[in-house]
């Protein structure tokens, strides 16, 4: 199933046929990986590792590669704290297979340059969230 809806959002991205490594994994885990990789000695829901610049990637409107995807391209890691998700899913009242979708289509943006540091780019990212939703058929509460 995460397969699939994988496959759907990269195309949404105008990524077909480009790979991302996904990992499911449980908090501690996850609190190992942020701490290693983000100096954060907590979990945290998803991570991604991008194998690209976010210059790379078209990120005003629809986000798609600045280059056509040629043959299978690998992307990235995608990291998924299934506790997290759990937790957050609960406080969302969604499911947990759903909740790991929105952490996906997060993951995702985040391989094509997506940041949510900046207030700008936040919105251009969120506005992405919501587009991306709407591709795999997700609702999405989670601004509300």
């Amino acid at each position: 199933m995460l397969r699939a809806t994988l496959e759907r959002l990269l195309d949404a991205v105008d990524a077909r046929g480009a790979t991302v490594s996904l990992s499911l994994v449980r908090d501690p885990e996850m609190r190992e990986i942020n701490r290693e990789h983000r100096q954060k000695d907590a979990p945290t829901d998803v991570l991604s590792f991008p194998l690209y610049e976010p210059d790379a990637f078209e990120r005003r409107g629809r986000t798609r590669p600045r280059e056509p995807v040629a043959g299978e391209r690998m992307l990235g890691d995608i990291v998924i704290s299934v506790d997290t998700a759990q937790a957050q899913a609960t406080a969302y009242d969604a499911t947990l297979e759903r909740e790991v979708e929105r952490l996906l289509i997060h993951g995702v943006l985040h391989l094509c340059g997506h940041d949510h540091l900046v207030a700008g780019e936040r919105r251009a990212m969120e506005k992405e969230e919501r587009r991306l939703a709407d591709t795999i058929g997700m609702p999405w509460p989670y601004l509300a």
